[in-house]
């Protein structure tokens, strides 16, 4: 079941989310899906019904509200990577991890939610998963391919709860060289679990697209499943 909801922001002003229920064992633990940079569209709509699928109480934030909203596109035409490109230059970082907050806030308080919740978030949404991990109390984060974050590998020291990320080995947006300092800051961090993907490209996990690898994404998928079962759903000792 998908619902369309709207969330007050800390500043005021309110925006649209989308709402997937499982079907059974409710209430269920909540992850907030973090948009690419095509907005929540399809692929992103697609990802929150299976993970609703497995018993997840799933929400996914319109993001780039602040310029326009309910952005709804696709990586297949030169028009729409360019609009994408102008959307992400024209996104504040951190307004967007204010607004990730009031959605993991949100999503805490519906009935249906145990109050547990995490994030994941892919490409733009990884950096912001890494983001919620260094400036929130979200319960677990999880990241793909996430660019940009060695930028802001100072924030490290804020991690507190799990964090996993999946990057990919030949990510033409995240270079050897970023890729080298990530491991270097990240790799030894309690908190933080680092899977290399080798011979993958960015956005291996978006089914459909140019560089969709079905090896390296049912790998991914399978330890964030389990990932997010310990972190979410098991009993701690």
């Amino acid at each position: 079941m998908q619902n369309k909801v709207t969330i007050h922001s800390h500043d005021g002003n309110t925006f649209d989310a989308w709402v997937f229920y499982p079907k059974t064992d409710l209430p269920a633990p909540a992850l907030v899906v973090i948009q690419e940079i095509f907005g929540v569209n399809e692929n992103i709509r697609s990802v929150c019904e299976n993970l609703a699928q497995t018993g997840y109480v799933v929400i996914a934030p319109d993001l780039f509200w602040r310029q326009e909203r309910n952005i709804d596109i696709t990586d297949k035409s030169e028009a729409e990577w360019k609009r994408a490109f102008e959307l992400y230059q024209g996104f504040d970082l951190n307004l967007g991890v204010e607004d990730i907050k009031s959605t993991l806030a949100y999503i805490r308080k519906d009935k249906k939610c145990t109050g547990k919740a995490g994030t994941i978030g892919y490409c733009l949404g990884g950096r912001l998963a890494y983001l919620m991990a260094t400036r929130s109390d979200a319960d677990c984060n999880v990241s793909y391919y996430g660019v940009e974050i060695d930028k802001m590998l100072d924030e490290a020291v804020n991690i507190k709860h799990p964090l996993m990320m999946h990057i990919a080995e030949k990510d033409k947006f995240v270079p050897l060289d970023a890729q080298q300092k990530i491991l270097s800051a990240l790799n030894k961090h309690k908190n933080v679990e680092i899977h290399v993907y080798s011979g993958v490209d960015h956005a291996f996990a978006r089914i459909g697209g140019q560089h969709f690898d079905k090896e390296a994404s049912h790998q991914a998928n399978y330890r964030t499943a389990d990932f997010l079962a310990t972190c979410l759903t098991k009993k701690q000792a």
